[in-house]
């Protein structure tokens, strides 16, 4: 079967993260996102793609930090939640019954419950019409100790990370 381009998301599986951002007026904000990976190992950066128009790219570039929290399977509930459109001077940590975890090396809190934490700092903005770039360094990464196995690498089966393909194909 051919498939269109834009249809790329049905072949490959993306992760499903929470990105937590404190706004310039300290309010918290949590959005799930997909489009985000790492640039080439070994270096320490990360990628994500974000529309225009979305809180957490305001936050990030007031303040030039953010978390990448990745959640387990169990915490899609919550995940559903931040995914609602609130207005920008709404505490999304509230709303969802997130609990804050204190970040080691910037301002924006971590999620507590979540299986790995990748604090960044803004690198780099590549804006586009209708997206934005954002390259972001990684200056503390941090996993929960109950998915590291005994020879020290992430159990993937025990970790079970949250993550989404979309398998509908229209003809």
């Amino acid at each position: 079967m051919i498939l269109e381009p834009d249809k790329r998301n049905q072949v490959l599986p993306l992760p499903v993260v929470l990105i937590s951002t404190v706004s310039k007026d300290g309010i918290r904000n949590a959005a799930p996102w997909s489009c985000v990976m790492p640039i080439l190992r070994p270096l320490d950066l990360v990628i994500i793609a974000s529309w225009l128009k979305r809180d957490t790219l305001d936050n990030i570039r007031q303040t030039g930090e953010f978390v990448i929290n990745v959640p387990p399977v169990e915490m899609v509930d919550e995940v559903m939640v931040c995914a609602k459109n609130f207005a920008p001077e709404v505490d999304e940590f509230e709303m969802a019954g997130l609990k804050a975890r204190p970040s080691v090396r910037i301002r924006p809190p971590g999620i507590d419950g979540c299986l790995a934490w990748m604090e960044c700092t803004l690198d780099e903005e590549i804006l586009r019409d209708r997206y934005s770039l954002i390259i972001g360094k990684v200056v503390h990464l941090e996993v929960d100790d109950a998915i590291v196995d005994k020879k020290g690498e992430i159990d993937l089966e025990r970790s079970r990370q949250l993550s989404k393909a979309i398998s509908r194909i229209s003809r």
